[in-house]
Protein backbone atom coordinates (compact mmCIF):
# COMPACT_ATOMS: atom_id res chain seq x y z
CA UNK A 1 0.00 0.00 0.00
CA UNK A 2 1.43 3.39 -1.22
CA UNK A 3 1.91 6.08 1.54
CA UNK A 4 1.62 9.73 -0.37
CA UNK A 5 3.14 13.06 0.82
CA UNK A 6 -0.32 14.12 1.46
CA UNK A 7 -0.46 11.47 4.16
CA UNK A 8 3.02 11.57 5.36
CA UNK A 9 2.13 15.61 6.15
CA UNK A 10 -0.83 15.31 8.15
CA UNK A 11 1.09 12.19 10.23
CA UNK A 12 4.17 14.32 10.17
CA UNK A 13 3.22 17.96 10.04
CA UNK A 14 6.78 19.43 10.05
CA UNK A 15 8.43 17.30 7.17
CA UNK A 16 7.88 19.82 5.34
CA UNK A 17 9.38 19.01 1.20
CA UNK A 18 10.87 16.18 3.08
CA UNK A 19 7.42 14.57 2.87
CA UNK A 20 7.61 14.55 -0.87
CA UNK A 21 11.32 13.38 -0.98
CA UNK A 22 10.66 10.36 1.16
CA UNK A 23 7.47 9.10 0.01
CA UNK A 24 8.22 7.19 -2.81
CA UNK A 25 11.65 5.60 -0.84
CA UNK A 26 9.31 4.73 2.01
CA UNK A 27 6.43 3.37 -0.04
CA UNK A 28 9.54 1.00 -1.75
CA UNK A 29 10.78 -0.14 1.67
CA UNK A 30 7.38 -1.14 3.37
CA UNK A 31 6.76 -2.77 -0.01
CA UNK A 32 9.81 -4.73 0.39
CA UNK A 33 9.72 -5.69 4.10
CA UNK A 34 5.53 -6.35 3.95
CA UNK A 35 5.19 -3.23 6.40
CA UNK A 36 1.77 -3.55 4.57
CA UNK A 37 -0.98 -3.22 6.85
CA UNK A 38 -2.40 -0.37 8.64
CA UNK A 39 -0.85 -1.70 12.39
CA UNK A 40 2.93 -1.83 10.68
CA UNK A 41 3.10 1.16 8.32
CA UNK A 42 1.57 3.04 11.52
CA UNK A 43 4.32 2.27 13.36
CA UNK A 44 6.78 2.10 10.97
CA UNK A 45 6.15 6.11 9.80
CA UNK A 46 5.87 6.74 13.69
CA UNK A 47 9.37 5.36 14.66
CA UNK A 48 11.05 6.76 11.97
CA UNK A 49 9.67 9.85 12.02
CA UNK A 50 10.92 10.39 15.84
CA UNK A 51 14.33 8.87 14.70
CA UNK A 52 14.55 11.28 11.98
CA UNK A 53 13.10 14.73 13.41
CA UNK A 54 10.31 14.49 10.74
CA UNK A 55 12.77 13.28 7.78
CA UNK A 56 15.20 16.70 8.64
CA UNK A 57 18.00 14.40 9.62
CA UNK A 58 19.28 11.08 8.00
CA UNK A 59 22.54 11.78 9.87
CA UNK A 60 23.18 11.61 13.61
CA UNK A 61 24.16 14.91 14.94
CA UNK A 62 26.94 15.58 17.24
CA UNK A 63 30.62 16.36 17.10
CA UNK A 64 34.07 14.61 17.86
CA UNK A 65 33.29 14.35 20.91
CA UNK A 66 30.39 13.62 21.12
CA UNK A 67 30.70 10.90 18.79
CA UNK A 68 33.97 9.82 20.63
CA UNK A 69 31.61 7.05 22.77
CA UNK A 70 31.10 5.40 19.38
CA UNK A 71 35.06 5.17 19.00
CA UNK A 72 36.21 3.57 22.14
CA UNK A 73 35.08 1.84 25.04
CA UNK A 74 32.23 -0.79 25.57
CA UNK A 75 29.50 0.95 23.53
CA UNK A 76 32.32 1.07 20.83
CA UNK A 77 33.16 -2.43 21.14
CA UNK A 78 29.34 -3.44 20.89
CA UNK A 79 28.84 -1.85 17.92
CA UNK A 80 31.75 -3.45 16.34
CA UNK A 81 33.77 -0.46 16.24
CA UNK A 82 37.68 -0.70 16.57
CA UNK A 83 39.08 0.15 20.13
CA UNK A 84 41.23 2.15 18.70
CA UNK A 85 40.29 5.86 18.60
CA UNK A 86 40.82 6.07 15.07
CA UNK A 87 37.52 7.91 14.00
CA UNK A 88 34.76 4.44 13.86
CA UNK A 89 32.58 6.53 15.57
CA UNK A 90 32.12 9.30 13.14
CA UNK A 91 32.53 7.09 10.15
CA UNK A 92 29.76 4.64 11.45
CA UNK A 93 27.84 7.60 13.23
CA UNK A 94 23.74 6.48 13.07
CA UNK A 95 22.66 7.04 9.63
CA UNK A 96 19.44 6.80 7.39
CA UNK A 97 15.64 7.10 8.95
CA UNK A 98 16.32 4.66 11.79
CA UNK A 99 19.62 5.64 12.66
CA UNK A 100 22.48 2.53 12.11
CA UNK A 101 25.08 2.28 13.86
CA UNK A 102 28.52 0.92 14.17
CA UNK A 103 30.54 -1.02 12.02
CA UNK A 104 28.61 -3.97 12.81
CA UNK A 105 25.43 -2.32 11.97
CA UNK A 106 26.21 -1.00 8.89
CA UNK A 107 28.46 -4.46 7.42
CA UNK A 108 25.03 -6.33 8.35
CA UNK A 109 22.88 -3.85 6.76
CA UNK A 110 25.11 -3.66 3.75
CA UNK A 111 25.28 -7.56 2.91
CA UNK A 112 21.34 -7.55 3.17
CA UNK A 113 20.92 -4.45 0.92
CA UNK A 114 23.81 -4.77 -1.56
CA UNK A 115 24.99 -8.13 -0.86
CA UNK A 116 28.55 -6.80 -0.09
CA UNK A 117 30.21 -4.29 2.43
CA UNK A 118 30.13 -1.18 0.05
CA UNK A 119 28.58 0.42 3.43
CA UNK A 120 31.63 0.10 4.96
CA UNK A 121 33.41 1.89 2.61
CA UNK A 122 30.51 4.66 1.74
CA UNK A 123 28.42 5.09 4.70
CA UNK A 124 27.15 8.32 2.83
CA UNK A 125 25.13 6.17 1.06
CA UNK A 126 22.54 5.87 4.07
CA UNK A 127 22.02 9.73 4.22
CA UNK A 128 20.19 9.28 0.39
CA UNK A 129 16.40 8.70 0.75
CA UNK A 130 16.51 4.97 -1.12
CA UNK A 131 18.63 3.94 1.42
CA UNK A 132 17.81 6.02 4.31
CA UNK A 133 14.06 4.42 3.95
CA UNK A 134 15.62 0.97 3.20
CA UNK A 135 18.04 0.58 5.56
CA UNK A 136 15.05 1.54 8.30
CA UNK A 137 12.98 -1.03 6.64
CA UNK A 138 15.82 -3.44 6.83
CA UNK A 139 16.52 -2.70 10.95
CA UNK A 140 12.79 -3.33 11.14
CA UNK A 141 12.50 -6.81 9.48
CA UNK A 142 16.18 -7.84 11.05
CA UNK A 143 14.58 -7.09 14.58
CA UNK A 144 10.63 -8.87 13.42
CA UNK A 145 9.15 -5.44 14.75
CA UNK A 146 6.25 -6.68 12.04
CA UNK A 147 5.04 -8.97 14.64
CA UNK A 148 5.17 -6.56 17.37
CA UNK A 149 3.05 -4.53 15.29
CA UNK A 150 0.61 -6.73 15.26
CA UNK A 151 -0.09 -6.84 18.46
CA UNK A 152 -0.43 -3.52 19.07
CA UNK A 153 3.30 -3.63 21.42
CA UNK A 154 4.35 -0.27 20.44
CA UNK A 155 6.45 0.89 23.72
CA UNK A 156 8.43 -2.46 22.72
CA UNK A 157 8.94 -1.01 19.29
CA UNK A 158 10.48 1.76 20.97
CA UNK A 159 12.37 -0.17 23.09
CA UNK A 160 13.68 -2.46 20.23
CA UNK A 161 14.74 0.80 18.20
CA UNK A 162 15.97 2.92 20.90
CA UNK A 163 16.73 0.91 23.82
CA UNK A 164 14.91 2.92 25.74
CA UNK A 165 11.56 4.93 25.70
CA UNK A 166 12.96 8.23 24.76
CA UNK A 167 10.57 10.35 22.73
CA UNK A 168 8.18 8.17 23.57
CA UNK A 169 5.05 10.75 23.78
CA UNK A 170 5.82 12.24 20.08
CA UNK A 171 6.07 8.51 18.60
CA UNK A 172 2.72 7.90 20.04
CA UNK A 173 1.19 11.13 18.73
CA UNK A 174 2.49 9.84 15.45
CA UNK A 175 1.37 6.41 15.83
CA UNK A 176 -2.45 8.27 16.43
CA UNK A 177 -2.02 10.31 13.54
CA UNK A 178 -0.99 7.80 11.16
CA UNK A 179 -3.55 5.04 12.41
CA UNK A 180 -6.47 7.85 11.83
CA UNK A 181 -4.94 8.90 7.90
CA UNK A 182 -4.26 5.18 7.30
CA UNK A 183 -7.91 3.83 7.86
Amino acid sequence: MPISEQQLLRILPNAGRQAGVFASALTLAMDRYQINTKLRMAAFIAQVGHESGQFRYVRELGGDQYLSKYDTGALAKRLGNTPEPDGDGQKYRGRGLIQITGRDNYLACSKALFGDDRLLRTPELLEQAEWAAKSAGWFWNSRDLNKLADSGSFEMITRRINGGINGLAERMAFYNAALKVLA
